[in-house]
């Protein structure tokens, strides 16, 4: 939990929730905390020992005698409860496949293509799962919208709406730039889409088969002066509301399950996802993001909607972690 992004509290947040859910049921937890700087420490309890400052310079990989390093050794599976770079991205997963440890949530493909909202377009794509138009800003490409205004500006790989700004006219799309570039060295110019925004759940590996939760409707009303689902309406009290079922007609529901299955497969997810979408006027549903690490307080959107369907948070994570040591069984198979 915690980790170098910007999404270190609200990281921090997830874990307790989890934490506390598992150890309620009979679990025995382990927490290793990543602080902003990178330093992994290990809690046991009310006491938090520091590693050594040699172990801080050691990929923490389960070989050292001490610290979190035997730890990661000693337990039956890792939960990555790790939002935005260096932990949803496929850092902390390829570190866990190295070291050999069953992990819950995508693996290190798919949590890399989840962050990069470029690449994971564009394998969208390619698998006829219609996305919302956008383009792609690198380094020295000026800046440019091809879509007319309003048109959203985001770095390409972060999330909680972190660096995002709603562009209305051109002069301020420069700035708008210059903004999501302090985040990341690529930039998404993405068209505003006028539909309802529904999000929906996605739980399995190849083997049970990926399910999808209800679908819910995002009505967002946060306190920073915004009309979009930004930071404070997704993280502030009371800063949106989720009704579920959707205010849409079922077919259009229906199809909200499908194209999130769908995307959950194209990019090779297992274990879970939060998918994000739109459903516009005329009534397509397009595809506008994939969170392979959802927030994950009882009260988050993911969990929220599973327990709508009919699966409560702490059989939620029992299956959470029965798909991963499924997953770590099957994988030990191969010959490599």
């Amino acid at each position: 939990m915690g980790g170098r992004s910007s999404e270190h509290e609200i990281s921090l947040a997830s874990a307790r929730s989890v934490t506390e859910a598992l150890e309620a049921a009979g679990h025995e937890v382990v927490n290793v905390q990543i602080d902003r700087e990178g330093t992994w420490a290990l809690e046991a309890g009310s006491a938090r020992r520091e590693l050594e400052a040699g172990d801080r310079e050691t990929l923490p990989v389960p070989v050292a005698e001490d610290g979190v390093l035997p730890a990661l050794r000693e337990v039956e599976v890792v939960i990555p409860v790790l939002h935005g770079p260096f932990g949803e991205d496929g850092t902390v997963q390829g570190l866990l496949e190295m070291a050999g440890v069953p992990y819950v949530g995508a693996g290190v493909l798919a949590s890399a293509v989840g962050m990069d909202k470029d690449v994971f377009k564009t394998l969208m794509r390619g698998a006829d799962v219609p996305v919302t138009r956008s383009v792609t800003l690198r380094i020295g490409d000026p800046a440019e919208s091809p879509f007319g205004y309003p048109v959203f500006v985001k770095p390409a790989r972060l999330g909680s709406s972190v660096g995002i700004t709603k562009v209305r006219e051109e002069s301020e799309l420069e700035s708008a730039v210059e903004l999501a570039r302090r985040h990341d060295e690529k930039v998404l110019v993405e068209e505003f889409v006028n539909g309802v925004e529904v999000e929906c759940g996605v739980l399995g590996n190849r083997t049970p088969p990926p399910i999808a939760s209800a679908p819910g409707e995002i009505v967002p009303h946060g306190f920073s002066g915004t009309d979009w689902y930004d930071y404070s309406a997704k993280y502030d009290e009371g800063g949106m509301d989720l009704i579920i079922p959707p205010r849409i007609p079922a077919q259009q529901a229906e199809r909200v399950q499908e194209i999130s299955v769908q995307a959950f497969i194209a990019c090779e997810c297992e274990g879970m996802a939060r998918v994000d979408c739109f459903v516009c006027e005329d009534g397509t549903v397009l595809v506008n993001e994939l969170n392979t690490i959802p927030g994950f307080t009882a009260t988050s959107v993911y969990a929220k909607l599973f327990k709508a369907s009919g699966i409560p948070y702490e059989e939620l994570l029992d299956r959470l972690v029965e798909l991963a040591l499924e997953r770590h069984e099957r994988r030990s198979n191969l010959q490599y």
